[in-house]
């Protein structure tokens, strides 16, 4: 399981159970990443600034960052902050991956991630529109800053 969103807190709040669930899976060897903004990052203040809302990114990322941290240590879980220059790709796209699905969430200007429209995608060869997706999360992966 992959899940490239930038602040992911909506998985806690709008999943009941979220972190029994995660904890579940881990427990049964599965292998999760998450891939966050980085809260104290510059592209995390401007897009703080774009949005305008309350319940700011930096804050939404917090949110993410205390749930795992209630897993405790278990094996299987790696947390990694974008790339400072990765960052401004990763803002306006997330894409959580399990498997051969994804579902991908290209963010509309001006708004909120769960006020922009949810692909779901399918593996079914080589090359298609989940390859390239799945390639950009794990690029941006790739470089990001592993979170200590």
């Amino acid at each position: 399981m992959f899940f490239a969103g930038y602040t992911n807190y909506f998985l806690w709040t709008q999943q009941p159970a979220f972190g029994v669930t995660l904890r579940g899976r881990l427990e049964a060897g599965c292998r999760v990443r998450f891939l966050l903004g980085d809260p104290d990052g510059e592209v995390t203040r401007e897009r703080e600034r774009v949005e305008g809302v309350a319940l700011t990114v930096s804050t939404r990322i917090r949110i993410t960052l205390g749930e795992l941290s209630k897993l405790g240590p278990v094996g299987g879980l790696e947390v990694r902050f974008s790339g400072a220059d990765d960052a401004a790709n990763h803002v306006g796209l997330s894409v959580f991956r399990f498997d051969d699905e994804a579902l991908v969430t290209p963010h509309l200007a001006r708004t909120v991630g769960h006020d922009s429209p949810m692909f779901h995608l399918r593996r079914s060869g080589d090359g298609g529109m989940f390859g390239r997706f799945a390639e950009h999360a794990e690029e941006l992966w790739g470089r990001g800053v592993p979170r200590v």
